[in-house]
């Protein structure tokens, strides 16, 4: 027996410390893969059904290697979840003596240079701020990591947190008068002497980019690079890769460097006079914009005039505010901070309304309080590649979502990793007895006025089946309201008392909580609720899903990349639309059946699984459970099992 078969044995090490462990063929056989890939620096795509056992079969060897080792996730629950929780179990099991580090993005720690102004500069907006700052203060006083995630009196959301954080923009550096305590430096300090380090994607590529500017690295050197949650890869990258601007930048910069005036260039009053005027433009330029959530290309904003002397005009002003600092910039350098971050966005933006490099799409988008103007690359491969070829060390890429019915192609291609290893275990799980997948007949096509209402007439008699118990997941936060309004009237037409949770309502976390602890809940969500979420047991027996997940294609990067693919003689539909839809919807699906005990229905509503020649390739990439499209066949399954006892 090898070494790692032991440790994965009915009674090996990881047996006697995790409760329930079972062994499994595939999470074995993926462990010793990933020790190969580790011990020869290869590059492997490694794709692991709900139920393998991924997270332990990565870590194993990974802690067993003797090298350095950075783990990036795609959300902080799982990179709390691996620090907190994994790690430790592994290496009590193993008896390794690996140190650990948990390294977040600089919004996460408090900052003492900030928290100070502040509390000096003494204008906050609300009286909520007021207490919240107070908190804010006697935390980062006894704190040891400064992890804002820690403060727990503070809400996640509250005002007075981008007013005691830091910024690449707003960090003094070495210069800082609170160097030798920042909590920032303190993190990165552990990193680099730790053996396994803990980030997210947006962390590590933010260290990527760094290092491609050829300034101090983030992260330090490491033999096995391991991402978790791998297929946000390529949208993560394409972020990072790219381009923006905000109007929320150009505030803040205004915000600070009216402060930093008054602290030490009080007799100037050029500086306020210049920062108030750039951020009344700022302002102007978003209410230039009119609907939040709009998405459009560049090309646009030509034939909006309104729009295009907003942007002309912001630019000009924040030009001038970058000269009134460079005036004053050698009295402190807090005030030479703010002028390089001028220059630097005067430069950006000029930069993207040039529009000189033909490899970048350029568009902007619209939010509630602000617009952002982006330059994101029309493909992120070849520079991916590089990364990835730039050293020699292992690269391990897992989730269980890589392929589209086996096929890795659509995923490699986007990333340039196309000489990686590529592998799928499927899940342990008896899908076909544990799981129904329904597809109701008489729907309407997708693109209909009325095809939520339908799509709410459908899944009522399933949610009575499952006597609540469910996620109705859709594809746009419009259709999601919709549904929420006509579901609220027919609950109380029929006189039904399961609870409606709605996005939005509160945190995804507080709604999960509560949609467990109900036990009889139904959660209307959209894209926050297709991954990420583990709801065991039989409190989520339904989920149900409006529409294929396909991007929109009137989105501007997406329409780029489908018309540059087309050019080319190729068909962007098959090869990539299609691809991320089938990713996408995979995990939306992966909601339902989480463990062995597990039962439910998969409701997909969309006629085109059905009467789409590409609808046989998309459910033969979702779990093998048996299909039907009658509901008696729902109210069977539902009939097989005893009624959930509520707490």
């Amino acid at each position: 027996m090898s070494d790692l078969a032991s440790v994965f044995s009915a009674t090996g090490a990881l047996a006697q410390v995790v409760p329930g462990f079972r062994a499994r063929t595939g999470q074995l056989e993926m462990a010793e893969a990933i020790k190969k890939v580790i011990n020869n620096q290869q590059v492997i795509v490694a794709e692991a059904g709900t139920g393998t056992g991924k997270t332990f079969a990565y870590l194993v060897p990974a802690l067993l290697s003797g090298g350095k080792v950075i783990i990036s996730t795609g959300t902080k629950t799982l990179q709390d979840q691996l620090f907190g929780r994994d790690i430790p179990v592994v290496r009590d099991a193993m008896l390794v003596p690996v140190t650990v580090a948990l390294l977040k993005g600089r919004a996460n720690y408090v900052c003492h240079h900030h928290l100070e102004r502040a509390k000096n500069d003494g204008r906050l907006p609300t009286r909520d701020d007021v207490m919240h700052l107070a908190r804010i203060e006697s935390f980062a006083r006894i704190s040891i990591t400064g992890d804002r995630a820690d403060c727990a009196e503070v809400p996640e959301n509250a005002g007075v947190w981008p007013l005691v954080t830091s910024t690449r923009d707003n960090c003094l550096g070495s210069q800082c008068e609170h160097y030798d305590k920042c909590f920032v430096m303190k993190a990165r300090k552990q990193a680099l002497e730790s053996d396994v380090v803990v980030v997210n994607h947006h962390l590590f590529f933010a260290d990527v980019m760094l290092r491609e500017e050829s300034v101090a690295e983030l992260l330090p050197a490491c033999n096995t690079v391991i991402f978790d949650e791998a297929h946000q890869l390529p949208e993560t990258a394409s972020l990072f890769f790219g381009q923006s601007v905000s109007t929320t930048q150009l505030l803040d910069l205004a915000r600070d460097a009216r402060i930093e005036g008054a602290t030490v260039a009080k007799d100037f009053a050029a500086l306020p006079a210049a920062a108030n005027v750039m951020e009344k433009a700022a302002r102007d330029l978003r209410l230039a914009f009119e609907d939040s959530g709009a998405r459009m290309p560049a090309a646009l904003l030509r034939k909006r005039k309104e729009m295009t002397e907003a942007l002309e005009v912001a630019t000009e002003r924040l030009t001038e505010l970058a000269e009134t600092l460079h005036l004053q910039a050698a009295r402190s350098e807090g005030l030479q901070k703010c002028f390089e971050r001028a220059d630097e966005l005067r430069a950006q933006l000029a930069g993207w309304r040039e529009d000189k490099d033909a490899s970048l799409v350029r568009w902007v988008e619209v939010f509630h309080q602000s617009v952002q103007f982006n330059a994101t690359p029309l493909s992120i491969a070849e520079i991916f590649r590089k990364q990835v070829e730039a050293q020699a060390k292992a690269w391990v890429f897992t989730s269980a979502t890589l392929s589209v019915n086996g096929d890795f192609s659509h995923y490699v291609k986007e990333l340039g990793i196309e000489a990686a290893q590529t592998a799928s275990w499927a899940s342990p799980f008896d899908f076909e007895k544990q799981g129904l997948l329904y597809v109701p007949q008489g729907l309407p096509e997708p693109n209909t006025p009325d095809y939520t209402a339908a799509v709410v007439d459908a899944v009522l008699p399933a949610v009575g089946a499952s006597r609540g118990r469910a996620f109705l997941l859709f594809t746009s936060l419009r259709a999601m309201r919709e549904a929420q309004a006509l579901l609220a009237e027919a609950f109380s037409s029929r006189g039904w008392d399961y609870p409606l949770l709605v996005q939005g309502e509160g945190s995804r976390s507080e709604l999960l909580e509560r949609f467990r602890a109900l036990g009889n809940a139904v959660l209307i969500g959209s894209q926050s609720f297709w991954e990420g979420v583990d709801v065991r047991g039989e409190a989520l027996s339904l989920v149900m899903i409006d529409k294929l997940p396909f991007a929109p294609p009137d989105d501007p990067v997406l329409a780029a990349r489908i018309e540059k693919i087309n050019a080319e003689g190729r068909n962007a539909f098959m090869e990539h639309q299609l691809p991320r839809a089938v990713i996408s919807l995979k995990q939306g699906a992966g909601r339902l059946i989480r463990d062995e005990a597990d039962r439910g229905v998969l409701m997909i509503c969309d006629p085109r699984l059905i009467s789409k020649s590409y609808g046989k390739r998309i459910w033969r990439s979702l779990p093998p459970m048996t299909r039907t499209r009658d509901v008696a066949d729902v109210v069977a399954f539902f009939a097989q099992e005893p009624v959930p006892a509520l707490a």
